[in-house]
């Protein structure tokens, strides 16, 4: 059987298994659309939350961005780990023990002002668009090479089952279907891993795969380093960039997790607040699993990259780089002419290839060697062989000669996890809308049948709108995550923190903050990335920080505008205050 034959039947098994399950779990109040009527079991929440956290940034993109930036790559690991355990022993339980549904509906609650909530559904939502633009890029990507057709359409695909189990389903549906994709995605994250660690390492673990001898005495990652040095590159061990954003993005990673909507809402479907922790714990032992894996499949591609495409000729490169070639992710420039693919010192695979296509048959354009052609001259600073991060996990099987099931199967378990985290966020926007929004604000006398088709017709419109945006997408799929984590953390974190451990911060504080730190946050983003991107280098950024670790300096603004402002109004309710000092004594309600 083919790849595209194991790639039908796997994804095509997955799929119904998910579809079943949100057929059977289906939501008939908005408790079980909202909080899964509170009544999931703490270790298959923390399955669940486990494969909501872990989107397609965790699956395709971080080892992918590791595999590209060696040990500046590490930020990601790091700040997407260490929010986890900040979220889970910081904020979650106090959370949980307010007993709202959202966090808008919190901050509206905490700060006794519909304004306060308005501005965190305006808040939310805009952050949710953003994560999950990169997920239904992450879909797109998968499609588009496993099942041969366009990334487009490849959206569109993942549109059409996320809408059915997202707004048939809500919460309760996602919940189980999540805990189902969780198995998936580990089990295809971990399969590959292991062939590649027994081919690399000669152990089954590819945690210690790394740092394991070879015959020639030396680590792979040593083994990396020679080889990196050797082509031009820097050593992959060694840090190229700043300090200052590196330190800048793994804190905006951290605080940003603290912030994002869509993981805080998972602690709600549980019964108490002892089973909010119990699964806490649950999802950190699920996530570490894949996350102590990734760093070893990240030097397992970059190697097996540069071992497989050495500078030789094109017309003798391996078969998967020409397949890969035709979807649009790996471009070849022949810059000297000599049909051979040369690396040299510079920017490792960096650059957006534009290709060549015929006027009247829209058909790509090919040179002498049978590459396709690109029209910009973009295919990296001085390598002429460009290569899209997000395919190194997807087309590593590939590049390892592995069986085509596994390679089938890695296709299965990106979509598990592209979708999984797709589905919460779209949730997510869709409380937003009906529950903060259209009762909490507008109509709050609203039916609950009436409020649940809301609900759906939201998830609804906002599964088109995500799918739009993954088309037309900003960056590569870890990019665009890490602006959601900025914009969370200059927004959310701030209020939350304060609006659990300040009984002085209030209303006008905490709106006035949150305005000012996402303005700030998006502006500087879209500057760099929209509006000039012919100036995102280190030398014109603030502080020399990038705009995917800017949402620091926005949390610093959002805290430097909240605080002067609470101390100049009216200080909260007497009823606000008690209530902020009894969510931090112990409890389980």
């Amino acid at each position: 059987m083919t790849v595209q034959g194991w790639t039908f039947l796997i994804v095509g098994l997955s799929f119904t298994l998910y579809i079943a399950i949100a057929i059977i779990t289906r939501a008939r109040s908005t408790r079980d659309f909202y909080v899964a009527a509170k009544e999931v079991h703490p270790v298959a929440n923390g399955m669940a939350t486990a494969a909501d956290w872990m989107s397609a940034a965790s699956f395709i993109g971080m080892a992918g961005i590791i595999s590209f930036l060696g040990a500046d790559g590490a930020v990601y690991l790091m700040g997407w780990t260490g929010g986890y355990v900040l979220l889970a022993l910081l904020l979650a339980p106090y959370l949980r023990k307010f007993g709202r549904f959202t966090v808008p509906d919190f901050i509206g609650d905490r700060y006794e002002a519909r304004t306060a909530r308005l501005v965190a559904v305006v808040c939310a939502i805009f952050i949710s668009f953003t994560y999950v633009s990169g997920q239904m890029r992450g879909v797109g990507i998968v499609f588009s090479r496993f099942l041969e057709v366009d990334i487009a359409l490849g959206v569109v695909i993942g549109m059409a089952l996320v809408f059915f189990y997202a707004v048939l389903g809500g919460m309760k549906g996602i919940t189980y279907t999540q805990v189902a994709q969780y198995c998936v995605l580990i089990f295809a994250f971990l399969v590959p891993a292991i062939f590649l660690s027994l081919m690399f390492a000669d152990t089954a673990l590819p945690q210690l795969g790394l740092g394991r001898l070879g015959d020639d005495g030396q680590s792979l990652l040593q083994r990396l380093d020679g080889l990196s040095t050797e082509l031009g590159f820097g050593a992959y061990t060694e840090y190229g960039g700043s300090l200052i954003n590196i330190a800048a993005i793994t804190a905006a990673l951290m605080l940003g997790t603290a912030g994002l909507p869509h993981v805080i809402i998972r602690f709600y479907t549980v019964r108490k607040v002892r089973d909010a922790r119990s699964s806490a714990g649950w999802a950190l032992l699920f996530i570490a699993i894949l996350y102590t894996t990734a760093p070893a499949i990240a030097v397992f591609s970059r190697t097996n990259l540069l071992e497989s495409v050495p500078e030789t000729a094109y017309v003798e490169s391996p078969e998967w780089l020409k397949t890969w070639e035709d979807v649009g992710l790996i471009a070849w420039d022949d810059r000297n002419g000599d049909g051979i693919i040369t690396y040299a010192p510079g920017a490792a695979f960096a650059g957006k290839p534009i290709y060549a296509k015929d006027p009247e048959t829209n058909e790509p354009l090919r040179g002498e060697f049978g590459q396709r052609l690109i029209t910009n001259d973009s295919a990296g600073d001085h390598n002429e062989l460009y290569v899209d991060r997000d395919i190194m996990v997807l087309a590593n099987p590939e590049i390892a000669g592995l069986p085509d099931w596994v390679t089938a199967l890695v296709a299965a378990g990106g979509l598990a996890a592209a979708l999984s985290t797709a589905a919460g966020l779209l949730l997510v926007i869709s409380s937003a809308v009906s529950h903060d929004l259209l009762k909490g604000a507008i109509m709050p006398n609203i039916s609950e049948k009436r409020e649940l088709l809301a609900a759906r017709i939201a998830a609804g419109g906002a599964v088109v709108i995500a799918g739009l945006i993954g088309i037309w997408p900003p960056d590569y799929v870890a990019a665009i995550v890490a602006f959601a984590f900025g914009l969370a953390a200059s927004s959310f974190f701030p209020a939350i923190v304060m609006g659990i451990f300040s009984t002085r911060m209030n209303g006008p504080g905490a709106i006035s903050g949150m305005i000012a730190g996402i303005v700030f946050t998006t502006a500087y983003i879209i500057w760099f990335k929209f509006y000039d991107p012919s100036s995102n280098t280190p030398e014109n950024w603030w502080f020399g920080i990038s705009p995917e670790g800017i949402g620091v300096i926005g949390m610093l603004i959002n805290f430097g505008v909240a605080i002067p402002v609470a101390a100049l109004t009216r200080a909260p309710s007497p009823a606000i205050r008690t209530l902020v000092q009894d969510i931090r004594v112990p409890g389980d309600t």
